[in-house]
């Protein structure tokens, strides 16, 4: 379901719009994608809490909820509920 606004999220953090058309949820996210670095994933993260009203906690934050755009997409899934 939140596919797609993952995907709109990335393009408009990581300024990637011509690359993300061709993800899909087994896309890899961490060291896959060079401008995903640290600071990008705190912009992402921000800009999700923004966008959905949520707040992500520090123990939220894993590896796993980075690893694919699918598993993003998830994440935000069961944290918007």
């Amino acid at each position: 379901m939140y596919l797609e606004e993952v995907k709109q999220l990335l393009a408009e953090i990581l300024h990637i719009h011509d690359e993300v058309s061709a993800y899909t949820a087994e896309t890899p996210l961490l060291g896959y994608i060079p401008e995903l670095d640290s600071m990008a994933v705190v912009s992402l993260i921000t800009a999700i809490e923004e966008k959905y009203g949520i707040v992500v906690e520090d123990d939220e934050i894993s590896a796993d909820a980075f690893e694919t755009v699918g598993n993003l997409a998830a994440f935000i899934e069961r944290k918007v509920g």
